[in-house]
Protein backbone atom coordinates (compact mmCIF):
# COMPACT_ATOMS: atom_id res chain seq x y z
CA UNK A 1 0.00 0.00 0.00
CA UNK A 2 2.79 2.55 0.97
CA UNK A 3 4.42 2.21 -2.22
CA UNK A 4 1.33 2.58 -4.20
CA UNK A 5 0.57 5.44 -2.36
CA UNK A 6 4.18 7.16 -2.94
CA UNK A 7 3.35 7.02 -6.56
CA UNK A 8 0.68 8.38 -6.86
CA UNK A 9 1.68 11.33 -4.45
CA UNK A 10 4.47 11.98 -7.67
CA UNK A 11 1.52 11.83 -9.75
CA UNK A 12 0.21 14.57 -7.22
CA UNK A 13 3.36 16.64 -7.59
CA UNK A 14 2.73 16.98 -11.37
CA UNK A 15 -1.06 17.45 -10.82
CA UNK A 16 0.07 20.60 -8.32
CA UNK A 17 2.47 21.81 -10.88
CA UNK A 18 -0.29 21.57 -13.84
CA UNK A 19 -2.23 23.88 -11.82
CA UNK A 20 -0.08 26.41 -11.00
CA UNK A 21 3.10 26.53 -13.70
CA UNK A 22 0.95 29.25 -15.80
CA UNK A 23 1.86 32.46 -13.43
CA UNK A 24 5.03 31.96 -14.14
CA UNK A 25 5.00 31.36 -18.08
CA UNK A 26 2.50 34.12 -18.76
CA UNK A 27 5.02 37.01 -20.04
CA UNK A 28 6.78 34.21 -22.41
CA UNK A 29 3.03 32.82 -23.73
CA UNK A 30 2.24 36.68 -24.08
CA UNK A 31 5.59 37.63 -26.22
CA UNK A 32 6.06 34.42 -28.27
CA UNK A 33 2.41 33.15 -29.30
CA UNK A 34 0.05 36.39 -28.43
CA UNK A 35 -1.15 34.57 -25.12
CA UNK A 36 -2.92 37.64 -23.14
CA UNK A 37 -3.92 37.12 -19.73
CA UNK A 38 -7.28 36.35 -20.42
CA UNK A 39 -6.74 33.82 -22.94
CA UNK A 40 -4.55 32.35 -20.23
CA UNK A 41 -7.36 32.42 -17.61
CA UNK A 42 -9.90 30.92 -19.73
CA UNK A 43 -6.72 27.74 -20.37
CA UNK A 44 -6.82 27.58 -16.42
CA UNK A 45 -10.13 27.39 -16.35
CA UNK A 46 -10.80 24.53 -18.67
CA UNK A 47 -7.90 22.80 -16.80
CA UNK A 48 -9.82 22.92 -13.50
CA UNK A 49 -13.26 21.95 -15.66
CA UNK A 50 -11.74 19.07 -17.29
CA UNK A 51 -10.29 17.94 -14.16
CA UNK A 52 -14.02 18.75 -12.36
CA UNK A 53 -15.69 17.08 -15.41
CA UNK A 54 -14.09 13.92 -14.60
CA UNK A 55 -14.89 13.00 -11.21
CA UNK A 56 -17.67 11.57 -11.87
CA UNK A 57 -16.39 8.81 -14.28
CA UNK A 58 -13.56 8.91 -11.85
CA UNK A 59 -15.36 8.17 -8.63
CA UNK A 60 -17.49 5.63 -10.63
CA UNK A 61 -14.31 3.92 -11.85
CA UNK A 62 -12.37 3.75 -8.43
CA UNK A 63 -15.60 1.99 -7.00
CA UNK A 64 -15.67 -0.87 -9.49
CA UNK A 65 -12.29 -1.16 -11.40
CA UNK A 66 -10.14 0.25 -8.95
CA UNK A 67 -7.74 3.20 -8.67
CA UNK A 68 -4.35 1.45 -10.65
CA UNK A 69 -6.05 1.40 -13.75
CA UNK A 70 -7.90 4.66 -13.68
CA UNK A 71 -4.63 6.45 -12.45
CA UNK A 72 -2.41 5.25 -14.85
CA UNK A 73 -4.35 5.27 -17.97
CA UNK A 74 -5.62 8.96 -17.60
CA UNK A 75 -2.30 10.71 -15.71
CA UNK A 76 -1.11 9.18 -19.58
CA UNK A 77 -3.59 11.18 -21.15
CA UNK A 78 -2.03 14.32 -19.20
CA UNK A 79 1.20 13.35 -20.23
CA UNK A 80 0.26 13.83 -23.80
CA UNK A 81 -1.26 16.82 -23.38
CA UNK A 82 1.87 18.38 -21.94
CA UNK A 83 3.20 17.72 -25.20
CA UNK A 84 0.71 19.50 -26.97
CA UNK A 85 1.59 22.61 -24.69
CA UNK A 86 5.14 22.00 -25.99
CA UNK A 87 3.95 22.33 -29.58
CA UNK A 88 1.56 25.40 -29.23
CA UNK A 89 1.18 28.32 -31.11
CA UNK A 90 -1.61 30.05 -30.00
CA UNK A 91 -3.94 30.06 -27.47
CA UNK A 92 -6.03 27.60 -28.81
CA UNK A 93 -3.84 25.04 -28.55
CA UNK A 94 -2.82 25.78 -25.04
CA UNK A 95 -6.39 25.13 -24.53
CA UNK A 96 -5.96 21.54 -25.51
CA UNK A 97 -3.67 21.08 -24.08
CA UNK A 98 -4.89 22.02 -20.57
CA UNK A 99 -7.98 20.11 -21.24
CA UNK A 100 -5.86 17.04 -21.77
CA UNK A 101 -4.00 17.26 -18.73
CA UNK A 102 -6.54 18.24 -16.41
CA UNK A 103 -8.22 15.13 -17.21
CA UNK A 104 -5.04 13.72 -16.73
CA UNK A 105 -4.49 15.03 -13.33
CA UNK A 106 -7.96 14.13 -12.14
CA UNK A 107 -7.81 11.06 -10.57
CA UNK A 108 -4.56 10.57 -9.04
CA UNK A 109 -4.95 12.33 -5.21
CA UNK A 110 -8.79 10.76 -5.09
CA UNK A 111 -7.15 7.38 -5.93
CA UNK A 112 -4.61 8.11 -3.13
CA UNK A 113 -7.70 9.15 -1.33
CA UNK A 114 -9.62 6.29 -1.77
CA UNK A 115 -6.50 3.70 -0.87
CA UNK A 116 -6.48 5.24 2.70
CA UNK A 117 -10.02 5.49 2.81
CA UNK A 118 -10.51 2.14 2.30
CA UNK A 119 -7.66 0.75 4.17
CA UNK A 120 -7.11 2.88 7.33
CA UNK A 121 -9.29 4.49 9.94
CA UNK A 122 -11.55 7.23 9.54
CA UNK A 123 -9.72 9.15 12.83
CA UNK A 124 -6.66 9.96 10.75
CA UNK A 125 -8.12 10.58 7.24
CA UNK A 126 -7.62 14.08 7.68
CA UNK A 127 -4.05 13.98 8.94
CA UNK A 128 -2.83 12.04 6.09
CA UNK A 129 -4.94 13.91 3.55
CA UNK A 130 -3.16 17.29 4.91
CA UNK A 131 0.16 15.50 4.52
CA UNK A 132 -0.52 13.97 0.75
CA UNK A 133 -1.36 17.45 -0.23
CA UNK A 134 1.75 18.98 1.75
CA UNK A 135 4.06 16.48 -0.06
CA UNK A 136 1.81 16.94 -3.25
CA UNK A 137 2.36 20.85 -3.12
CA UNK A 138 6.44 20.39 -4.15
CA UNK A 139 4.87 20.63 -7.58
CA UNK A 140 3.53 24.06 -6.47
CA UNK A 141 6.99 24.57 -5.72
CA UNK A 142 8.32 23.24 -9.03
CA UNK A 143 6.10 25.93 -11.08
CA UNK A 144 7.87 29.05 -8.82
CA UNK A 145 11.59 29.87 -9.25
CA UNK A 146 12.48 26.32 -10.25
CA UNK A 147 10.23 26.51 -13.50
CA UNK A 148 11.67 30.37 -14.17
CA UNK A 149 15.35 29.09 -14.00
CA UNK A 150 14.15 25.94 -16.04
CA UNK A 151 12.90 28.52 -18.96
CA UNK A 152 15.95 31.06 -18.87
CA UNK A 153 18.05 27.21 -19.55
CA UNK A 154 16.17 25.50 -21.76
CA UNK A 155 13.11 27.39 -22.93
CA UNK A 156 9.35 27.18 -22.43
CA UNK A 157 9.10 24.65 -24.94
CA UNK A 158 11.56 22.38 -23.76
CA UNK A 159 10.25 22.67 -20.40
CA UNK A 160 7.43 21.46 -21.37
CA UNK A 161 8.73 18.62 -23.26
CA UNK A 162 10.56 17.21 -20.08
CA UNK A 163 7.02 17.22 -18.07
CA UNK A 164 5.59 15.03 -20.83
CA UNK A 165 8.20 12.68 -20.40
CA UNK A 166 8.32 12.73 -16.67
CA UNK A 167 4.42 12.29 -16.81
CA UNK A 168 4.70 9.43 -19.05
CA UNK A 169 7.08 7.66 -16.48
CA UNK A 170 5.23 8.23 -13.70
CA UNK A 171 1.68 7.06 -15.23
CA UNK A 172 4.23 4.05 -15.94
CA UNK A 173 5.33 3.76 -12.41
CA UNK A 174 1.69 4.16 -11.09
CA UNK A 175 0.66 1.32 -13.91
CA UNK A 176 3.63 -1.13 -12.00
CA UNK A 177 3.43 0.20 -8.04
CA UNK A 178 -0.37 0.71 -7.23
CA UNK A 179 -2.46 -2.22 -5.72
CA UNK A 180 -6.13 -2.13 -5.43
CA UNK A 181 -7.92 -2.77 -1.62
CA UNK A 182 -10.15 -5.10 -1.57
CA UNK A 183 -13.77 -4.72 -2.97
CA UNK A 184 -16.78 -3.32 -1.01
CA UNK A 185 -19.66 -6.20 -1.20
CA UNK A 186 -22.88 -4.75 -0.60
CA UNK A 187 -26.34 -5.06 -1.51
CA UNK A 188 -27.03 -1.67 -2.98
CA UNK A 189 -24.69 -0.46 -5.28
CA UNK A 190 -25.10 3.52 -4.46
CA UNK A 191 -25.13 6.07 -6.80
CA UNK A 192 -24.41 9.97 -6.61
CA UNK A 193 -28.06 10.38 -6.17
CA UNK A 194 -27.78 8.74 -2.84
CA UNK A 195 -24.83 11.46 -1.95
CA UNK A 196 -26.43 14.28 -3.42
CA UNK A 197 -29.67 13.36 -1.14
CA UNK A 198 -27.59 13.98 2.18
CA UNK A 199 -28.40 17.20 3.81
CA UNK A 200 -25.11 16.79 6.07
CA UNK A 201 -22.90 16.99 2.84
CA UNK A 202 -24.18 20.07 1.13
CA UNK A 203 -22.86 22.67 3.40
CA UNK A 204 -19.35 21.29 3.14
CA UNK A 205 -20.26 20.59 -0.95
CA UNK A 206 -21.03 24.86 -0.70
CA UNK A 207 -17.76 25.76 1.60
CA UNK A 208 -15.38 23.15 -0.72
CA UNK A 209 -16.37 25.23 -3.86
CA UNK A 210 -15.70 28.37 -2.46
CA UNK A 211 -12.60 27.94 -0.05
CA UNK A 212 -11.03 26.53 -2.70
CA UNK A 213 -11.21 28.98 -5.64
CA UNK A 214 -9.01 31.88 -4.37
CA UNK A 215 -5.78 30.55 -3.35
CA UNK A 216 -5.95 28.38 -6.46
CA UNK A 217 -6.76 31.28 -8.60
CA UNK A 218 -4.20 33.66 -7.45
CA UNK A 219 -1.70 31.19 -7.03
CA UNK A 220 -2.42 29.53 -10.66
CA UNK A 221 -2.89 32.55 -12.68
CA UNK A 222 -3.13 36.39 -11.31
CA UNK A 223 -0.44 36.43 -8.80
CA UNK A 224 2.07 36.91 -11.99
CA UNK A 225 -0.04 39.32 -14.21
CA UNK A 226 -0.69 40.89 -10.52
CA UNK A 227 3.37 41.53 -9.94
CA UNK A 228 3.62 42.61 -14.06
CA UNK A 229 1.16 45.20 -14.22
CA UNK A 230 1.31 46.52 -10.39
CA UNK A 231 4.57 46.54 -9.47
CA UNK A 232 6.62 46.10 -13.05
CA UNK A 233 8.03 42.81 -11.72
CA UNK A 234 10.21 40.96 -14.35
CA UNK A 235 9.72 36.83 -14.52
CA UNK A 236 12.66 36.02 -11.62
CA UNK A 237 10.58 38.25 -9.52
CA UNK A 238 7.20 36.67 -9.94
CA UNK A 239 9.43 33.47 -9.60
CA UNK A 240 10.59 34.73 -6.16
CA UNK A 241 6.58 35.43 -4.85
CA UNK A 242 4.84 32.41 -6.34
CA UNK A 243 7.38 30.85 -4.30
CA UNK A 244 6.70 32.71 -1.12
CA UNK A 245 3.08 31.93 -1.31
CA UNK A 246 3.46 28.43 -2.55
CA UNK A 247 5.74 27.68 0.64
CA UNK A 248 2.86 28.99 2.89
CA UNK A 249 0.42 27.44 1.24
CA UNK A 250 3.07 23.96 2.08
CA UNK A 251 3.27 25.03 5.42
CA UNK A 252 -0.62 25.64 6.24
CA UNK A 253 -1.55 21.87 4.03
CA UNK A 254 0.61 21.01 6.59
CA UNK A 255 -0.68 22.77 9.87
CA UNK A 256 -4.26 21.83 9.22
CA UNK A 257 -4.02 18.03 10.14
CA UNK A 258 -2.45 18.44 13.65
CA UNK A 259 -4.35 21.77 14.22
CA UNK A 260 -7.82 19.35 13.82
CA UNK A 261 -6.75 16.79 16.38
CA UNK A 262 -5.34 19.57 18.80
CA UNK A 263 -8.44 21.96 18.93
CA UNK A 264 -10.88 18.99 18.34
CA UNK A 265 -13.30 20.61 16.21
CA UNK A 266 -12.85 20.15 12.41
CA UNK A 267 -15.66 22.47 11.35
CA UNK A 268 -14.21 25.57 13.66
CA UNK A 269 -11.11 24.87 12.58
CA UNK A 270 -12.26 25.24 8.89
CA UNK A 271 -13.92 28.10 9.42
CA UNK A 272 -12.05 30.47 11.44
CA UNK A 273 -8.94 29.63 9.50
CA UNK A 274 -11.01 30.46 6.04
CA UNK A 275 -11.94 33.72 8.56
CA UNK A 276 -8.49 34.77 8.20
CA UNK A 277 -8.21 34.29 4.68
CA UNK A 278 -10.97 36.37 3.86
CA UNK A 279 -9.46 38.98 6.22
CA UNK A 280 -6.10 38.80 3.91
CA UNK A 281 -8.64 38.95 0.75
CA UNK A 282 -10.02 42.35 1.94
CA UNK A 283 -6.30 43.74 2.55
CA UNK A 284 -5.51 43.06 -1.07
CA UNK A 285 -8.99 44.13 -2.65
CA UNK A 286 -8.69 47.64 0.46
CA UNK A 287 -4.77 48.19 -0.53
CA UNK A 288 -3.91 46.51 -4.38
CA UNK A 289 -1.00 48.58 -5.16
CA UNK A 290 0.94 49.15 -1.85
CA UNK A 291 4.37 49.77 -1.97
CA UNK A 292 6.47 47.02 0.56
CA UNK A 293 5.95 43.49 1.45
CA UNK A 294 2.31 43.84 2.55
CA UNK A 295 0.79 42.64 -0.80
CA UNK A 296 3.04 39.65 -0.64
CA UNK A 297 3.05 38.86 3.04
CA UNK A 298 -1.38 38.95 2.46
CA UNK A 299 -1.24 36.59 -0.61
CA UNK A 300 0.86 34.30 1.69
CA UNK A 301 -1.70 34.44 4.16
CA UNK A 302 -4.41 33.53 1.33
CA UNK A 303 -1.78 30.83 0.51
CA UNK A 304 -1.43 29.62 4.39
CA UNK A 305 -5.21 30.20 5.76
CA UNK A 306 -6.92 28.91 2.07
CA UNK A 307 -5.44 25.71 2.85
CA UNK A 308 -7.78 23.82 4.29
CA UNK A 309 -8.75 21.46 0.88
CA UNK A 310 -7.90 18.10 3.15
CA UNK A 311 -9.46 19.64 5.90
CA UNK A 312 -12.75 20.44 3.96
CA UNK A 313 -12.68 16.71 2.68
CA UNK A 314 -11.96 15.20 5.20
CA UNK A 315 -15.41 16.86 6.81
CA UNK A 316 -17.33 15.31 3.95
CA UNK A 317 -15.60 11.89 4.06
CA UNK A 318 -16.54 11.76 7.73
CA UNK A 319 -20.02 11.03 6.43
CA UNK A 320 -19.95 8.93 3.40
CA UNK A 321 -20.85 5.00 3.41
CA UNK A 322 -17.91 2.92 2.21
CA UNK A 323 -19.71 0.95 -0.75
CA UNK A 324 -19.54 5.48 -1.46
CA UNK A 325 -16.45 6.81 -0.58
CA UNK A 326 -15.12 6.70 -3.68
CA UNK A 327 -17.91 8.30 -5.81
CA UNK A 328 -18.41 10.68 -2.06
CA UNK A 329 -14.98 12.40 -2.28
CA UNK A 330 -14.54 12.78 -5.96
CA UNK A 331 -17.84 14.61 -5.70
CA UNK A 332 -16.56 16.57 -2.84
CA UNK A 333 -13.25 16.95 -5.39
CA UNK A 334 -15.17 18.34 -8.24
CA UNK A 335 -17.05 21.08 -6.08
CA UNK A 336 -13.54 22.56 -5.14
CA UNK A 337 -12.02 22.15 -8.72
CA UNK A 338 -15.21 22.77 -10.42
CA UNK A 339 -15.81 26.41 -8.82
CA UNK A 340 -12.10 26.80 -8.84
CA UNK A 341 -12.37 26.65 -13.02
CA UNK A 342 -15.27 28.51 -13.24
CA UNK A 343 -14.01 31.63 -10.77
CA UNK A 344 -10.99 31.04 -13.53
CA UNK A 345 -13.17 32.17 -16.69
CA UNK A 346 -15.40 34.83 -14.55
CA UNK A 347 -12.42 36.04 -13.30
CA UNK A 348 -10.51 36.59 -16.47
CA UNK A 349 -13.72 38.71 -17.79
CA UNK A 350 -13.44 41.07 -15.72
CA UNK A 351 -9.79 41.56 -15.68
CA UNK A 352 -10.07 42.05 -19.47
CA UNK A 353 -13.55 44.37 -18.53
CA UNK A 354 -11.78 46.65 -16.16
CA UNK A 355 -8.25 46.22 -17.47
CA UNK A 356 -7.16 50.38 -18.32
CA UNK A 357 -7.14 51.30 -22.47
CA UNK A 358 -3.72 51.85 -23.50
CA UNK A 359 -5.54 54.51 -25.73
CA UNK A 360 -7.97 56.17 -23.18
CA UNK A 361 -7.07 59.45 -21.85
CA UNK A 362 -8.36 59.22 -18.27
CA UNK A 363 -6.98 55.73 -17.36
CA UNK A 364 -7.72 53.62 -13.80
CA UNK A 365 -4.60 52.83 -12.25
CA UNK A 366 -3.56 49.28 -13.30
CA UNK A 367 -4.49 47.62 -10.09
CA UNK A 368 -8.15 48.15 -10.67
CA UNK A 369 -8.54 44.95 -12.54
CA UNK A 370 -6.67 43.16 -9.82
CA UNK A 371 -8.67 45.35 -6.31
CA UNK A 372 -11.72 43.61 -8.33
CA UNK A 373 -10.51 40.48 -8.37
CA UNK A 374 -9.75 40.25 -4.73
CA UNK A 375 -12.99 41.88 -4.01
CA UNK A 376 -14.91 38.85 -5.95
CA UNK A 377 -12.88 36.05 -4.27
CA UNK A 378 -13.22 37.83 -1.26
CA UNK A 379 -17.46 37.75 -1.56
CA UNK A 380 -17.19 34.04 -2.70
CA UNK A 381 -15.38 33.08 0.37
CA UNK A 382 -17.88 35.30 2.55
CA UNK A 383 -21.01 33.33 1.40
CA UNK A 384 -18.91 30.18 1.58
CA UNK A 385 -18.74 30.69 5.48
CA UNK A 386 -21.95 31.96 5.68
CA UNK A 387 -23.29 28.75 4.22
CA UNK A 388 -20.92 26.54 5.93
CA UNK A 389 -22.05 27.80 9.67
CA UNK A 390 -24.87 24.92 9.14
CA UNK A 391 -22.83 22.49 9.10
CA UNK A 392 -22.19 19.69 11.56
CA UNK A 393 -19.29 19.11 12.98
CA UNK A 394 -17.26 15.82 12.86
CA UNK A 395 -13.99 14.48 14.00
CA UNK A 396 -14.32 10.74 13.71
Amino acid sequence: MRVGIAALMAAYVLSQFYRAFLAVLSPVLKLEIGATAENLASASGLWFLAFALMQIPVGAALDRIGPRITASVLLAVGGAGAAVFAMANGPTAINVAMVLIGIGCAPVLMAAYYIVARSLPPAVFGTLAGVMIGVGSLGNIAASLPLSMAVQAIGWRGAMWALSGTTLIIAAIVWLLVRDPARVIHTSKGSLLDLLKMPALWPILIMMAACYAPAAGLRGLWIGPYMTDVFQADAARIGQVTLIMGLAMVAGNFAYGPLDRLLGSRKWLIFGGNAIALACLLGLYTHPDAPGPLPIGLLAGVGFFGASFPMVMAHGRAFLPPHLVGRGVTLINLFGIGAAGIMQILTGRLHHALTPSATAIHSAPPSTPYAALFGFYAALLTIGLLVYLASKDRTD
